[in-house]
């Protein structure tokens, strides 16, 4: 058989489910095809390709067969198993995104002069923020559905507070840098409550990041996270 295709691994899989792995299980061609959604005629020819591949052994009992997986079937499964396990739980170093500075709605500067967030900044990231943060609308779909992901990975976690008038929600530090870093100890934050959708970057920094690499609202930009560097911080998410 060639390379193994989709609708083989669909087929070995329905029979494992079966319990084919130990047992020859009673099943026709008819049955199959329901079972995996196909034509009677695209199960068999699935049993077909898998025998002659040495995947699955056949016994004939009267109108239906007596079906298994064999060693090296149940081999190329665990194999294909263990590939997408790793590739599932692997988690990028970087994730790349390119905007467009532009302004924001002024809310950064008054938020980053809380003590409730300073403090925890300070422990956390080591710095307390320049008042402010630099706003990245983001150039493309693929940056907008990174933008999206970023709360699956580790963060640095800002817990939200209580003063004497309202409740403040909490916020996700991500590390990164700017432009091939010229900056390098950033951080996208990512807030329990913004205005702002999956468009935005907010980020921020101990320094003013437009005076000190020379940047005005429309230049384009390039900020990389560091995955890596969130998940061996304290008061991971």
């Amino acid at each position: 058989m060639p390379e193994i295709k989709l609708q083989h691994i669909l087929t070995m899989t329905e029979l494992l489910q079966r319990g084919a792995k130990h047992n020859f299980i009673q099943m026709t061609t008819t049955d199959l095809g329901k079972f995996i959604k196909r034509s009677q005629q695209a199960a068999s020819r699935h049993l077909l390709d898998l025998e002659n591949a040495g995947y699955i052994e056949r016994r004939r009992k009267g109108q239906r067969f007596g079906i298994k997986i064999t060693n090296r079937g149940y081999s190329e499964i665990e194999l294909m198993f263990s590939t997408l396990k790793y590739a599932i739980e692997s988690t990028p170093f970087t994730i790349d995104f390119k905007g467009r500075v532009v302004s924001g709605m002024g809310e950064g500067a008054y938020y980053m002069s809380l003590d409730g967030y300073k403090k925890q900044f300070k422990e956390k990231l080591g710095y307390e923020p320049y008042p402010g943060t630099l706003n990245i609308k983001l150039l493309d779909q693929i940056f907008m559905n990174s933008r999206r992901e970023i709360s699956r990975y580790p963060s640095i976690f800002i817990n939200g507070f209580s003063d004497n008038s309202r409740t403040y929600g909490w916020a996700k530090c991500y590390k990164a840098n700017i432009n091939e870093g010229i900056v390098n100890n950033a951080s996208v934050i990512v807030l329990e409550r913004t205005h702002y959708d999956d468009s935005m970057l907010e980020v921020i920094a101990p320094i003013s990041i437009k005076e000190t690499i020379g940047i005005k609202n429309g230049d384009e930009i390039s900020l990389k996270i560091h995955i890596n560097n969130n998940s061996c911080l304290k008061n991971k998410d």
